[in-house]
């Protein structure tokens, strides 16, 4: 996850929007449900208490930096424990280059639940870190590499947690839509101006350097030509006190999909957690999703007052294990998997 002020993605092509402040602060919107509407599905249960495991597991192995032991033994595990779960399993590898010209091994891991299901929904998440905390207010910390607790592995252990609880349902009891669990590798080495003194963007004007895996699988899709109903994209949804709003490109891609969402948080009691704020526009996976032809929902941590747009953990060593809480992703877990049975 990026940060918002350089890299605004609204639908203006000014030039003067990649740096100007956000115009509008979040507002609340008239879209809550009503009392009368349709009775929900009866979904399972979701474990936050196995969320919160995932979450340390992928963390115990470190820094999920491509081109490192780390990254590779991370995703190796992640195969396996989707493999576990019974379903079709595909990787991508992929090369591309960063911001600062270092050529990464990266690798997109799909995973399938009921892949003969017409009907489909996708969960996306990252799976790696960002190689250096250059959001930290200690500039000596500047270049160290953080564990992405929220900010990576709480996205990919809520996912992790829906599928491993819908490979336990009975036939009868599964959802009407087949499920794909896709992980992009490569999101977070992107480029943040004046971040880190003397760091240069290589990549200026030959693409964006963030998003790398999301980017490859949206042009080389796997399964080839692949399509879903709609996606749900998580990103930062494990830390204490977290609040998710309605982002800009969410709102104008996939609108429908962002009011069932946020409706149904509601009707099983995350209004707290989701709120019914409109908030603008951010440089994340589902740009691209979204431009491949799914409309995507992205979900992710947005303090709830105040002029920032990312929590203050948000690219620093603050994002540990310490500031994960089981509320939160419960709060998310549930709320998808509601999704998925309502329809």
């Amino acid at each position: 996850m990026k940060n918002f002020l350089p890299r605004l993605t609204l639908l203006a092509v000014a030039s003067f929007l990649l740096t100007a402040c956000p115009a509008e602060k979040p507002a609340d919107t008239a879209s809550q449900p009503e009392k009368g509407d349709a009775a929900l599905a009866k979904a399972p249960v979701f474990s936050a208490d196995s969320a919160y495991a995932f979450t340390a597991r992928q963390v115990a192995f470190g820094p999920r930096v491509p081109n490192t032991p780390a990254h590779v033994a991370c995703g190796n595990y992640l195969v396996a424990k989707l493999k576990g779960f019974g379903l079709t399993v595909r990787e991508q590898p992929f090369t591309a280059m960063t911001f600062d010209g270092t050529q990464i091994k990266g690798r997109n891991i799909i995973a399938q639940y009921q892949p003969q299901a017409a009907r489909r929904v996708a969960l996306f998440a990252h799976w790696d870190t960002r190689p250096f905390a250059d959001a930290e207010k200690d500039k000596a910390k500047r270049k160290l590499p953080m564990d992405g607790a929220s900010d990576g592995a709480s996205a990919v252990a809520v996912a992790l947690e829906i599928v491993r609880t819908l490979s336990q349902q009975p036939e009868k009891l599964a959802p009407n839509v087949g499920v794909d669990v896709i992980l992009v590798d490569a999101e977070d080495w992107g480029f943040e101006v004046g971040a880190i003194e003397g760091q240069k963007n290589l990549l200026e004007g030959n693409g964006d350097g963030w998003c790398l895996g999301s980017q490859y699988w949206a042009k080389n899709m796997v399964p080839p030509n692949y399509k879903a109903e709609y996606g749900i994209l998580l990103d930062m949804v494990g830390a204490k006190d977290g609040h998710f709003t309605r982002e800009g490109t969410s709102l104008d891609k996939a609108r429908t999909v962002v009011d069932k969402i946020w409706n149904t948080a509601a009707k099983i009691g995350y209004s707290d957690y989701f709120l019914f704020k409109d908030t603008g526009a951010i440089t994340d996976d589902h740009v691209y999703i979204n431009q491949a032809g799914i409309p995507t929902v992205d979900i992710y941590d947005h303090p709830a007052y105040g002029e920032e747009y990312f929590p203050a953990y948000h690219h620093t060593t603050a994002d540990n294990m310490s500031i994960i809480d089981r509320k939160t992703m419960k709060a998310v877990g549930q709320t998808v998997l509601q999704v998925l049975y309502n329809e």
